[in-house]
């Protein structure tokens, strides 16, 4: 059992009741342009965390407005494309951590480059060329990656050094093979916070999220991620927090750790 975890939302997303999300999670991802908000929506994104003390980290994504970053594009892009755009969305949030005079926490891809990234090595290594530049740029050589344990990700980061934070998500179900059901399947997001606050103390507490088929999949985390476009994130977020303080676990961003 874990005695502290971090709880993140995604944020800047122009699809999200943003301000009052900062009044309860620790860590907030922040969209740069690619999939959503990105300009002057970034920046009022940064505002508010700054203002409620969240954590601020960059959530690049695969320039695609139109598909809100959901659909794969990894065919349309070579590895440097891939860097070059991590690198230029990610910077854009560290750029505005800077004029709010506060450092980018992490780094979290959105969506479908997320996934990608989660299980191709090849897309794993193409991430970290851009937020290898970003991190040389931002002066942070330690800047942390999220994503999920035992993933392509994760390993690419053993491999390079780059730290590590395993997330596990509250509001979406997971296959056997512990991955995230797609999206476009039935029951991929769970919507009744009863079942969302069991899924989320079972991985913290027990360190075990149950799949669709039963099974019971080894699962440790360091953050737990609620979506802020699931309808009731809010009021979903609140009880989450409300769980994990009742069953004695702090609820404090990874770069706020003792």
């Amino acid at each position: 059992m874990s005695d502290v975890i971090d709880l993140n939302a995604d944020v800047g997303e122009e699809c999200g009741d943003d301000e009052a999300l900062f009044g309860v999670v620790t860590s907030a991802n922040v969209a740069a342009g690619g999939h959503a908000g990105g300009g002057v929506v970034l920046d009022e994104a940064i505002r508010l965390a700054v203002a409620s003390s969240v954590a601020i980290g960059a959530h690049p994504s695969y320039p695609d407005l139109e598909g809100f970053g959901r659909v794969s594009r990894a065919h349309e892009h070579d590895r440097k494309a891939i860097a070059s755009f991590v690198h230029e969305q990610s910077m854009a949030v560290a750029s505005a951590c800077a004029r709010h005079g506060v450092a980018m926490s992490h780094v979290k891809a959105h969506g479908a480059l997320y996934n990608d990234a989660m299980v191709d090595d090849g897309l794993s290594d193409a991430l970290l060329d851009g937020l290898a530049r970003t991190a040389a740029d931002a002066g942070d050589p330690g800047l942390p990656v999220m994503g999920m344990p035992g993933s392509s990700l994760h390993r690419a980061c053993l491999r390079r050094n780059v730290p590590f934070i395993a997330e596990a998500f509250a509001d979406r179900a997971y296959a056997a093979d512990g991955t995230l059901v797609p999206r476009t399947a039935p029951g991929a997001v769970l919507h009744e916070t009863d079942v969302v606050v069991h899924q989320v103390l079972r991985i913290v507490c027990e360190g075990v999220v149950i799949a669709v088929d039963g099974s019971a999949i080894r699962m440790s985390a360091s953050s737990i991620c609620v979506h802020g476009d699931t309808p009731g994130a809010v009021g979903m977020a609140r009880e989450v927090r409300s769980a994990l303080e009742g069953a004695g676990i702090r609820v404090v961003a990874p770069s706020r750790w003792p």
